[in-house]
């Protein structure tokens, strides 16, 4: 592995740690500030697709984390990063639990996570994000809320 290589996958994993304190931490504006401006997002939340400006929406990003009593808890784990010149991907499974307001106890989800990234001046930025939850096949149709790595 070339020098530059580890220092891009050092980046990036300093880039996915960042988001992750910004996750609890409810900082919505360090979370888009990692976005590119024609950004693509595949969300858990409806619809099937956010872009641009939308999915850059630091007020919108605000008003769901006030969806929550206290603090939001984010886990990112077994992350994988490949890199290349100027595009990268990574993986990861991620656990969000908290509180939703008028609930007396927190939810705890794991879902899986990619994110595909370009370096712009220099910078990685996240071009796309992915984030899914597998579904049960068995006529049910039902989220696999369930799962656990």
């Amino acid at each position: 592995m070339s020098t530059t290589t580890q220092t891009d996958e050092a980046l990036i994993r300093e880039l996915i740690a960042g988001r992750v304190a910004a996750m609890r931490a409810g900082d919505a504006d360090r979370l888009i500030a990692d976005y590119t401006g024609q950004v693509v997002k595949f969300d858990l939340a409806p619809p099937l697709q956010n872009s641009g400006p939308i999915a850059r929406d630091a007020e919108r990003l605000r008003g769901w984390f006030g969806t929550f009593t206290g603090p939001v808890d984010y886990e990112v784990r077994d992350l994988a990063v490949s890199t290349g010149d100027t595009v990268a991907f990574c993986h990861s499974l991620n656990r969000l639990s908290a509180t939703p307001q008028g609930m007396t106890e927190p939810f705890d989800l794991w879902f899986r996570a990619t994110v595909c990234l370009h370096k712009v001046h220099g910078t990685w930025r996240i071009a796309h994000e992915h984030n899914s939850t597998p579904f049960y096949m068995d006529g049910s149709f039902r989220a696999a809320l369930d799962l656990k790595p």
